[in-house]
């Protein structure tokens, strides 16, 4: 079992090694050279821009909403509790096309400014969504969600006992907050904010969409419009260095310190009721990022499916549909498989080896997949040339690209991004598991794969239908890598939404894309019912 596990490591690292390999390559000094002398430095600004703005952004709804549910009692409390990681369920790029076809020139925001006021064009000025400032926005509405599950959960495990400290020392509710709960829950949020970060770097339909120019449009563009893999990779690799940069920012960010609460007392003491008027404002601020990074977008997209909606819904959608089902079910399914060989084998080995492996699987959720895609296709592009010319000097026959001419290496890029999320779930759930049970299956003769099947496994059922579902969404929203990596005629709902939005068909994508976003309440709702559970057991 465990050379089982090194073998999926390896695959799950090959991607990444491939792409650090292009950096010894000094073919392309050319268009290297070309990139650096033009875009490149626009990249790195608007990358950082887009860092800086969007962790502010996350960190601050995140952190607000998150204090504001836990510690205080205020009109609509429950509610925002649970629906507030409902913009989890909108990906980035549908938010960015419903705002576009909301705020632009022709939308019903401005239209209704110049038939209230009698403008015209040229008389007043609107902010532009399409903009750095508006991608920061854009993410900053779809990511909070992260930062604030983590502190929500911070707050919720070390509300009461260090508060009473802080209290019989003399400390206010806010001296309270900003010396007390924010420190003990800055790992938590230091985590949050790095995932919305990675996804942030990961992002390439918003920021294509609204010509803001980042590593991943530059490597798409490198590789489709110059026909340079290995300029793609190169730039693949730069951008994997600020992943890097993000991932040491959260390891390292706490220093020498810890962040133990002691404290027995575990109560979250809810009840400090807000006046009218304070409840009111702390409704408002736990509203707001709700209706602008869930309620507003979805209602939008709802109404224009109904109204216009996709020209081409009835047998082309249904085929675009089955395509997205069929690459999430195949690559939930081996994503489940390959996560549970991983985490049994390092139940039963608990050595240094497997949890490296495990480790080195974690890191595919880390890398873009625009970076995944050009890290698979350079070495899979290769092994299905040499294995195309060896059937036909075999047989004589020539079967074409066996690989990437299917679905085969899509599915591959997917499992190397979204392995470690069914890998984090599935061993989460082997950790609830008593290692008792193994002993007793042991004593009555069974061994590893029987007491996998026979014990395990039906106590896992829970764990593997979630870790299922989470990669089956992911996969029906990942957008950059199947791009770069479909085959020729095969698209799929995420690609036909991006394809009509860049041809400015906003309303026909909307069909798309609410079937995209319909699919991703699934995990949230599952997300919502633990969230309820959590506030039950801990109030």
């Amino acid at each position: 079992m465990t050379l089982c596990a090194v073998l999926v490591a390896l695959l799950a690292a090959v991607p990444i090694a491939s792409v650090f390999s292009s950096l010894t390559d000094l073919s392309t000094g050319a268009t290297w050279a070309h990139l650096a002398s033009t875009v490149l430095p626009e990249y790195i600004g608007n990358t950082v821009i887009l860092c800086l703005g969007v962790g502010l952004g996350v960190s601050s709804i995140g952190v607000t909403t998150a204090w504001l549910t836990v510690m205080h009692d205020f009109p609509g409390r429950r509610f925002f509790e649970w629906a507030l990681i409902l913009p989890l369920a909108v990906p980035a790029y549908v938010m960015a096309y419903v705002y576009t076809d909301f705020l632009q020139f022709v939308g019903p925001v401005q239209h209704a400014l110049r038939g209230w006021f009698g403008w015209q064009a040229g008389d007043y000025w609107f902010p532009d969504v399409r903009t750095v400032g508006g991608a920061v926005a854009m993410f900053a509405f779809v990511f909070y969600p992260y930062v604030y599950m983590l502190a929500r959960t911070a707050f919720l495990e070390r509300a009461s006992g260090a508060l009473e400290a802080g209290r019989s020392l003399g400390l206010g509710p806010w001296a309270c907050f900003f010396r007390v709960s924010l420190p003990l829950a800055r790992p938590a949020l230091v985590a949050g904010t790095a995932l919305a970060l990675m996804e942030t770097l990961a992002d390439f339909g918003t920021v294509s969409y609204f010509g803001v120019q980042t590593f991943t449009t530059g490597i798409y563009r490198a590789w489709f419009s110059l026909g340079d893999r290995i300029a793609a990779a190169q730039l693949s690799a730069a951008l994997l260095s600020f992943v890097v940069l993000v991932l040491m920012f959260e390891r390292f960010s706490r220093g020498r310190a810890r962040f133990n609460d002691t404290s027995r007392q575990r109560r979250p003491g809810f009840g400090r009721r807000l006046s009218p008027l304070a409840g009111w404002i702390a409704c408002v601020a736990c509203l707001m990022p709700l209706l602008l990074g869930f309620l507003l977008p979805a209602g939008l997209l709802l109404k224009m499916a109904l109204t216009d909606g996709d020209a081409q819904f009835g047998p082309r959608f249904f085929s675009l549909a089955g395509n997205s089902f069929t690459l999430a079910t195949v690559t939930a399914m081996l994503g489940v498989l390959l996560a549970l060989l991983l985490a049994y084998a390092n139940r039963l080995a608990r050595a240094p080896l497997t949890r490296f492996l495990n480790r080195v699987v974690s890191l595919g959720y880390a890398v873009p997949g625009t970076v995944i895609a050009v890290g698979v296709l350079i070495p899979v592009t290769q092994l299905d040339n040499w294995l195309a010319a060896a059937i036909k000097s075999q047989f004589g026959v020539s079967p074409g690209l066996l690989l990437t001419g299917g679905m085969a290496a899509l599915v591959y890029a997917y499992l190397t991004r979204f392995l470690s999320v069914a890998l984090h779930t599935v061993d989460t759930g082997l950790g609830k598991i008593t290692p008792s049970m193994d002993e007793a299956a042991k004593s009555l003769g069974a061994g590893a794969w029987r007491s996998l099947r026979r014990v395990h496994m039906p106590m896992l059922r829970g764990s593997l239908l979630t870790a299922g579902l989470m990669v089956f969404v992911d996969v029906m929203k990942e957008l950059p890598a199947t791009l770069v990596m479909r085959p020729f005629n095969l698209d799929t709902l995420a690609t036909q939404a991006y394809n009509l939005a860049s041809d400015e068909r906003l309303a026909e994508a909307s069909t798309a894309a609410l079937t995209i976003v319909a699919v991703g309440l699934v995990p949230v709702i599952v997300l919502s019912a633990q969230i309820a559970r959590q506030r039950r057991s801990k109030g």
